[in-house]
């Protein structure tokens, strides 16, 4: 707009200046100062969108850099949040393994004394079954001398052997089950029985006979053959 107004500034110099070299210089001169602001002014244009078009670039270039630093520091972030979440979850997982690992060891050492309170228990129980055994064999053959010194006074009528019946009248003893000739004592000694006229006679015998002493007499003369 600026360039076509000096133009035409200069189109009406010509017309109103006189015809003649003076008009045709001065004509020249505004035609050469016309074109001169004119490329003067394009210069300026050209200049000034040249130093905007830099100063756009730089612009760019500048927030690009902006851009990809603040991409870096985001990912710079995201990166140690994750880590922070992966270092957490593994302590995490450290902590429920170590107590998975606590808890297997008390159960491993809660059997262990369960076993070894029971093979105690076993052992105890093993121990004192062998000393009740040794002390029922003890028992048996401490009865069986027992039995056979008190036979002694009955073998004059019954025989060594208690095969023999007594006064030719008894029956033969040897082998009696126990229990029989024991219940059979204790009658003799309480006077309840009388067999073949014998009760009394039987009754003096045994009458001095304990409880055990009747028990161990039974006992041998139930193991003769």
């Amino acid at each position: 707009m600026k360039n076509i107004t000096l133009l035409s500034l200069a189109a009406a110099a010509v017309l109103f200046t006189a015809c003649g070299e003076d008009a045709k210089k001065a004509a020249a001169e505004a035609t050469a100062k016309a074109t001169e602001t004119v490329k003067e002014t394009t210069s300026n244009a050209v200049e000034a969108t040249k130093e905007a078009a830099s100063n756009a670039a730089e612009a760019t270039k500048e927030a690009a850099a902006n851009a990809v630093d603040a991409t870096k520091e985001a990912a710079a972030e995201a990166k140690a949040a994750a880590e922070e979440k992966a270092a957490a979850a593994a302590e995490a997982l450290k902590e429920r393994a170590a107590a998975a690992t606590e808890a297997a060891k008390e159960k491993a050492a809660d059997a262990v004394d369960a076993t070894k309170e029971a093979a105690s228990n076993a052992v105890e129980a093993t121990k004192e079954a062998a000393s009740s055994a040794a002390a029922a064999v003890a028992g048996s053959d401490d009865l069986a001398a027992k039995g056979k010194e008190l036979f002694a006074k009955c073998a004059g009528c019954h025989g060594a052997d208690g095969k023999t019946k007594a006064l030719g009248k008894s029956a033969v003893i040897a082998g009696e089950p126990a229990e029989d000739i024991e219940k059979k004592l204790h009658e003799y000694k309480a006077g309840t029985r009388n067999v073949a006229g014998m009760g009394m006679l039987m009754k003096g015998q045994v009458a001095s006979l304990s409880d055990e002493d009747i028990k161990a007499l039974a006992a041998y003369i139930a193991s003769l053959k």
